[in-house]
C-alpha cells in the first residue's frame, strides 16, 4: 500500500498530501462490481479533508486502459481553445459512417449535443479540424497518456483515442477532472468553463452531480468503461472516477456504471445534503 500511495502522489500531484492516514481501501465496493459482472478500480477523493477512498488501489494507479471516449474531454478543450470551435453551441456534420452505426449521432450536432450523447464520428472530425500538429502539441503539454510511454500521433488523429494508442490509469482521469474542476489545466479559464458546463447531469437543493462516461473496446475483444466526475454538497467537491472492463461489447456499460455510481455514492451517504 505504501508503495501505491508514493506511486499516486507522483503521477497525478492529486493526493500530494499523501500518507497512509488519509488512504482507506474498501473491499465493501466489490459487490457492485459482482453484481454487475465487471471488474474494475474506484476512487473517490474528498478535496476539503484531503481523504481518499479506493476499491483496488493497484489497479487504480498502475494498470493502463484504452481511454476511448472519455477523450471526449480533452478533445472538446483542445477544440475550443484553438478555435476548431467557438463554443458548445457550434454545429458540425458527423462523419456519416459512424451515423450510421450509431443511434446517438444526428447529422448535424453541437459540440454540447454530441458530447452529451458521445457521438463518436462527431469528434473524429472535430480532431480533424484542430490537426495534427495542435493536438499533439497539447498531448505533449497534458503529458497525457504518458504512463509509461509518450504518446505520439501517427496516421491516426482522428482515432488514436480509439485504436488502444491513448490509454490511461483511473489515477490520471482523477487528476485531469481535478485540474478540470479548479481551472487548473493549461487552458484558459473560458475552455475549462465551457466544457465543466457539458458534464453537468443532475442539480437540486442537495446537490449537483456533473459526470463524463466513456468507454472503448480493446483488441482482444473487451469493453472498457470509464465514468469521472465530481459531487458537490455545500459548495465542497468530491472526484470519483470508476473504471471498468466486461467481457465482451454486449453490456451496456454506461447503464452500468451510473447505476453503480448511484449505488456507491447513496453508500457514502450522498446525495441528502448532509455532507
Amino acid at each position: 500500500m505504501i508503495r501505491w500511495i508514493a506511486a499516486a502522489c507522483m503521477v497525478t500531484v492529486v493526493l500530494a498530501a499523501c500518507s497512509p492516514n488519509n488512504v482507506t481501501e474498501d473491499n465493501s465496493l466489490q459487490k457492485y462490481f459482482d453484481e454487475n459482472h465487471v471488474t474494475g478500480s474506484f476512487g473517490l477523493l474528498d478535496n476539503g479533508q484531503g481523504q481518499f477512498t479506493i476499491y483496488k488501489p493497484a489497479r487504480f494507479s498502475d494498470s493502463i486502459y484504452i481511454a476511448g471516449t472519455s477523450f471526449n474531454i480533452i478533445n472538446s478543450l483542445i477544440a475550443i481553445e484553438s478555435g476548431a470551435v467557438n463554443d458548445t453551441s457550434s454545429v458540425i456534420t458527423a462523419d456519416s459512417g459512424s451515423i450510421a452505426i450509431d443511434t446517438a449521432c444526428g447529422k448535424d450536432m453541437t459540440l454540447r449535443q454530441a458530447f452529451r450523447t458521445s457521438c463518436t464520428g462527431w469528434f473524429r472530425e472535430l480532431a480533424r479540424r484542430i490537426g495534427k500538429p495542435v493536438m499533439q502539441h497539447w498531448i505533449d503539454t497534458l503529458g497525457y497518456a504518458r504512463r509509461y510511454d509518450t504518446l505520439r500521433i501517427q496516421n491516426n488523429l482522428d482515432t488514436f483515442w480509439l485504436d488502444n494508442s491513448a490509454r490511461v490509469t483511473a489515477d490520471e482521469q482523477l487528476g485531469i477532472i481535478k485540474k478540470l474542476y479548479f481551472d487548473q489545466l493549461p487552458f484558459q479559464q473560458r475552455s475549462q468553463r465551457l466544457v465543466r458546463s457539458m458534464l453537468l447531469q443532475e442539480s437540486n437543493a442537495n446537490y449537483s452531480l456533473s459526470y463524463l462516461t466513456g468507454s472503448g473496446v480493446t483488441p482482444d475483444g473487451r469493453t472498457t468503461g470509464w465514468l469521472a466526475g465530481w459531487i458537490e454538497e455545500n459548495v465542497h467537491p468530491y472526484f470519483f472516477v470508476i473504471q471498468t472492463t466486461a467481457p465482451d461489447v454486449t453490456i451496456d456499460i454506461t447503464a452500468i456504471q451510473k447505476k453503480m455510481l448511484k449505488d456507491i455514492l447513496k453508500q457514502y451517504g450522498f446525495m441528502e445534503g448532509k455532507k
